[in-house]
């Protein structure tokens, strides 16, 4: 279904955003991996380079493109590099994101500058970017790795910055589904549980794994998102949801220790 199409995914060295260009190149897509990490990194794992062959090797075509998304003009480079190679953008996921779960008084001024320019900004800019290339192809898709917005105090007293950053992702998708409705599908994906990434085992600590789901889940639910008309546009979807709507029924095969009870995500009561 989305053989020959041009996804132009942020952080996708690793993590969420390599499982869904892993997913999108079995159809034989081409991923633009516009992620920071280009040498090795001292303890997370992937460049941009190691998950282009992984792209390649599962059938698509792999563009690895250094972009750290505080840097508008990398944004840009990387925008245009990709119109010239594939001729267009249909799809951009912004998967690129910073955390930091702290209190106010705990969270140093540079990482809350870091977690609204990532998330926040760093999702409008690429967006805004990558507008003008989608409004011309048939079937364009912006999904942003965000939640829904809940304001429930609880999600905000433990962790207010980061909080208000995932939300302004959310906002994003908000505005910009009803601006370009009819033209460009926008929508949110969250994972109903706690997800196995690099992060998650730095938040976590060890054994967090057992109580995680695997990065498929999310790749699957993209795809279901991905491969529907832009008049599915202005949703927050909650992976499980989806894929019970779309008919799975065994999640056991998205578990790291299936049986073990699984840490709910964040933001949802």
């Amino acid at each position: 279904k989305l053989a020959g199409c041009t996804l132009f995914i942020t952080g996708a060295s690793r993590g969420i955003g390599k499982a869904i260009a892993l997913k999108a190149a079995k159809d034989g897509a081409n991923i633009v991996i516009a992620a920071k990490t280009a040498e090795p990194h001292p303890t997370l794992p992937g460049t941009i380079y190691t998950a282009a062959a992984e792209i390649e090797a599962a059938g698509g075509k792999a563009l690895p493109c250094v972009v750290n998304v505080r840097e508008e003009q990398q944004i840009i480079n990387a925008v245009e590099k990709a119109v010239k190679t594939f001729g267009g953008i249909d799809i951009l996921v912004n998967n690129a994101s910073a955390i930091s779960l702290t209190g106010t008084l705990e969270t140093e001024t540079k990482k809350v500058n870091l977690m609204m320019d990532v998330n926040v900004r760093g999702t409008y800019l690429t967006s805004k970017t990558c507008l003008p290339h989608l409004r011309k192809s048939k079937n364009p898709h912006i999904l942003n790795l965000s939640p829904p917005m809940n304001l429930n105090p609880m999600w905000f007293k433990n962790h207010c910055a980061y909080t208000i950053s995932k939300y302004g992702m959310s906002m994003c998708v908000l505005g910009m589904a009803e601006e370009f409705r009819g033209e460009v599908a926008v929508n949110a994906l969250w994972p109903k549980t706690a997800i196995h990434t690099a992060a998650m085992d730095m938040l976590g600590g060890s054994g967090i794994e057992k109580q995680c789901r695997k990065t498929d889940i999310l790749a699957d639910a993209a795809y279901c998102i991905l491969t529907k008309p832009k008049s599915f546009t202005g949703n927050f979807i909650i992976d499980e949801v989806l894929l019970r709507e779309e008919g799975v029924k065994d999640f056991d095969i998205y578990a790291i220790a299936p049986g073990h009870p699984l840490i709910p995500d964040f933001f949802l009561d």
